[in-house]
């Protein structure tokens, strides 16, 4: 089994904590340790550092290889350019189909929480096992804890067959991120799970797929992989990089595929795409005040608040659902069901050009 680590992103939703240099699973805004070196971490009870590939932007590489020294260099991928999950996927798989194109590739995002991680470990141990009965990919659907619109959705179709006692099950439908209706529908519906964006697969079956639905993409990966030596290989690798159209992985393949199996997922799962949503995860005091990334915070008669100020005290007084958040050069205040705009100010960011601040 080979673990492929999506690690890009532009550190636009932890603005002003994540810039574009220190996208969110940089940080260690969940704990001590950085998101990344965290979700290494979890997996190596079942792969070893050795077949940890980590796919990453030339923006990041060196902060990516700085933060993971126990992995060989030549298991750091670098895009030239970010094009989505599909070409992401794809280069990684073309990578491994040198080396075993039989193995088991488990793709995995670089930035996501996971609570109970000896859980996590057992789903993707059976999800492996599935991946090698037949040409099937496999996916996790996490079980729903409401009517999420953040999250795409898996609907459950009929059951393939059962290992280890758990029931592996047919994917009838991907479905994009619903609006607020369509999601309280789908919760009422039953058999819907959240889309986790965790993908297992025999190295061939996702080259298959990624053939059939994707052909364009396959021939610029197929062009890739032939190119001999390495200065020729940087050389073709950029000029297909600046053809490749950008497509997601889900939209691509996943919503098309009828080959598509998934194994339940019940170990804590968020992917923290928000301050609000590392709010959810984080622990809080007896006022629902939870103070991330260090610092001192006073609180006056104030709840369900997130305070990040590692470099100054913060006092609060008589407010409730705020995120505050402080750094050497930026302030930002927002109520927390609006922290899902913090985007929004990095677009504007752009359009004023204060690169400073990016």
């Amino acid at each position: 089994m080979y673990a492929v680590i999506m690690a890009g992103g532009r550190g636009a939703r932890f603005w002003p904590r994540s810039r574009e240099k220190y996208p969110k699973h940089l940080l260690d805004i969940i704990s001590a340790e950085t998101i990344l070196r965290e979700t290494v971490n979890r997996i190596t009870p079942i792969v070893s550092p050795d077949r940890v590939f980590i796919i990453t932007g030339a923006n990041h590489a060196a902060e990516v290889r700085k933060q993971l020294p126990e992995l060989p260099w030549k298991n750091f991928l670098v895009e030239p350019s970010g094009k989505n999950t599909a070409p992401c996927i794809g280069l990684a798989a073309i990578h491994l189909r040198k080396k075993d194109r039989e193995g088991i590739m488990m793709v995995l995002p670089s930035d996501h929480f996971i609570a109970d991680e000896k859980e996590f470990i057992r789903v993707l141990a059976i999800a492996g096992k599935a991946a090698k009965r037949g040409e099937n990919l496999i996916t996790v659907g996490i079980s729903p804890g409401g009517p999420e619109t953040g999250y795409g959705y898996l609907e459950r179709g009929e059951k393939k067959f059962t290992i280890d006692g758990e029931d592996i099950h047919h994917v009838r439908s991907v479905r994009e991120k619903p609006d607020k209706n369509e999601a309280d529908m789908l919760i009422r519906q039953g058999g819907f799970f959240w889309n986790g964006g965790i993908f297992i697969g025999k190295v061939s079956t996702f080259l298959n797929a990624i053939a059939r639905w994707l052909p364009d993409l396959y021939r610029h990966l197929v062009n890739m992989e032939v190119a001999p030596g390495n200065k020729e290989e940087e050389t073709v690798v950029n000029r297909a990089y600046a053809s490749i159209i950008p497509v997601s992985f889900d939209y691509g393949v996943m919503e098309k595929a009828d080959n598509i199996l998934m194994v339940r997922g019940d170990f804590g799962w968020s992917d923290v795409g928000s301050w609000d949503a590392l709010y959810q995860v984080l622990s809080k005091d007896e006022h629902g005040n939870s103070l991330a990334g260090g610092g001192v915070f006073l609180n006056r008669n104030s709840r369900n608040s997130l305070v990040h100020s590692p470099h100054k005290l913060v006092a609060m007084v008589g407010v409730e659902d705020l995120i505050v958040v402080d750094t050497k050069d930026a302030l930002l205040i927002c109520r927390r069901s609006a922290s899902q705009e913090v985007k929004n100010i990095v677009e504007l960011l752009e359009q004023k050009n204060l690169k400073e601040y990016l």
